[in-house]
């Protein structure tokens, strides 16, 4: 045990650096939880999709959602999202899964909508990148 007292001194900025790292990982979730936001992953978003028809949004930039989205996903950028609120309330009672590249501008993106009265939304656990890795189908043309 002293070698690990030891070295933990002499180290110590490593140890600060790890508990800086898992407390911003424990408080992301922690955020997620309290802000109500339910995540899915690509096989929980694809039953969605087939099941409940879905709509699926993709909120990154014009040249990322051509270069690649996910098949039928309406493209409303994250910065354009507020001003086109009332495309999405025409979902109805439909699930709404957001995604972005990786997953953590959609939980914002969740918020916002959920904060504005959209009631049934997911963000996409991964983002396209999730999708990508459950081999899922990419569409390039613009739709």
């Amino acid at each position: 045990m002293s070698d690990f007292t030891e070295f933990a001194l002499h180290n110590w900025f490593l140890f600060a650096a790890a508990f800086a790292i898992l407390g911003m990982l424990v408080g992301s979730e922690i955020l997620r939880r309290v802000r109500g936001i339910s995540t899915v992953n690509a096989t929980e978003a694809l039953r969605l999709i087939n099941d409940q028809e879905a709509w699926v949004v993709d909120i990154r930039d014009a040249g990322e959602y051509k270069s690649g989205h996910i098949p039928q996903s309406r493209h409303i950028p994250a910065a354009a999202l507020k001003e086109r609120l009332g495309e999405l309330t025409k979902a109805g009672g439909k699930p709404i899964i957001v995604y972005c590249r990786s997953g953590g501008i959609a939980q914002s993106s969740c918020a916002l909508l959920k904060k504005n009265g959209i009631p049934n939304v997911h963000s996409l656990n991964g983002g396209l990148s999730a999708w990508q890795d459950a081999h899922l189908p990419i569409g390039r043309k613009k739709s």
